[in-house]
């Protein structure tokens, strides 16, 4: 049987939009009361301000569930063209936040015999032009969460990552040169990003899937990059 997720709490970063928004939508569906954290979300709170995280996951009272879905980048993403301050802002939002959250609610989550759930990327696994900055960025989120459920297991904490290929998000915007509509649409949606959330946090205690790797059908495949852009075959 499925686990109930009801009566849970979830803290959600970048719950504002994109894929945190879809799974923050998921999650209260399945009875989970969410806060979502995000320059666009109820909660407004910087990810790499890490006072203020302490603050916000000392302020509850109970933590089952932490997905870390904060992400951002940049047009200009060549090696060439990122500065210090361009490198430092990615590694801070795609990867400190979510350490920052981890560190300040790893007692509740022990005490809950909690979830984490890390949103990295197959550019983190595979090279592709989303640049060296956010891949490096989104390999440290697949390496945080295998350390440190090496570390927690056996205090019940699952740490897992989800690691999606392209999703049709607002961060296309942030591209040199956006995608053209007919692989805009052939693109994994957020939902379907927040479905394989849900569906790790219903497994069996027993059960942990540490890393799960989620693409879009006609785009790519398990290695393969998503550059030349290949065009979707007709219905």
């Amino acid at each position: 049987m499925p686990e109930s997720l009801a009566g849970k709490v979830a803290i959600v970063t970048g719950g504002g939009s994109g894929i945190g928004a879809a799974v923050v939508a998921s999650l209260t569906d399945a009875g989970v009361t969410c806060h979502a954290i995000g320059r666009r979300g109820p909660v407004k709170l910087d990810v790499t301000d890490q006072p203020a995280v302490q603050r916000f996951v000392d302020s509850l009272d109970q933590l089952d569930i932490l997905v870390c879905a904060a992400g951002d980048n940049v047009p200009r993403r060549r090696l060439e063209e990122i500065t210090p301050d361009v490198w430092n802002h990615l590694i801070a939002v795609n990867l400190s936040g979510a350490f920052y959250f981890i560190n300040a609610g790893l007692h509740k989550l022990r005490e809950a015999r909690g979830d984490v759930l890390l949103i990295g990327s197959v550019s983190g696994q595979w090279p592709d032009l989303s640049g060296p900055a956010y891949a490096a960025s989104k390999a440290g989120m697949s390496a945080l969460a295998a350390a440190a459920g090496f570390e927690e297991h056996m205090n019940g904490v699952r740490f897992s990552v989800i690691k999606p290929g392209l999703v049709n998000t607002q961060l296309l915007l942030k591209r040199p040169s956006p995608p053209t509509p007919e692989v805009a649409e052939a693109m994994l949606r957020p939902e379907d990003v927040a479905e394989a959330c849900v569906m790790l946090l219903k497994l069996p205690r027993r059960a942990h899937v540490p890393e799960l790797t989620i693409l879009p059908t006609r785009l790519q495949s398990l290695g393969k990059t998503s550059v030349p852009y290949p065009t979707p075959a007709p219905e």
